[in-house]
């Protein structure tokens, strides 16, 4: 997976190594027991800064998608059952999300119409 970073964007580098990352995984790229480049490795090929792809993995590592060992590195785990926490805060960025949309003159249907979309865009769940 190759990664495309956008320097002029409003999103922080570390945010947009995330996002893609969980795109990456979510469409199957990047399947369990993957291993993802080190720290030092990715950051030397996007010429950053070690401590951005840090807080990128260190993110992915805080919400379950990753697990990084001395031995092994950073590698994608196997998805398990979603926490509460993880439902709750799902549901959170939902709301945002879908309020903005109403707030922004999009209707009911053309909001489910553009969720749906979103959603086919990834791998069925198991």
């Amino acid at each position: 997976m190759i990664l495309e970073l956008d320097e002029y964007s409003e999103v922080p580098i570390f945010q947009q190594i995330h996002d893609q990352i969980v795109f990456g995984i979510a469409r199957g790229e990047l399947p369990p027991g993957t291993a993802l480049a080190s720290v030092r490795s990715l950051a030397m090929d996007l010429a950053i800064n070690p401590a951005t792809v840090k807080k990128a993995y260190d993110l992915l590592k805080a919400e379950g998608v990753i697990a990084t060992t001395r031995r092994d590195g950073s590698v994608v785990i196997e998805p398990g059952q979603a926490t509460p926490e993880q439902v709750a805060q799902l549901e959170g960025d939902l709301k945002v999300s879908l309020a903005r949309a109403l707030a922004q003159g999009m209707d009911s249907q053309a909001t489910k119409e553009i969720f749906q979309n979103v959603l086919n865009q990834f791998r069925p769940a198991n």
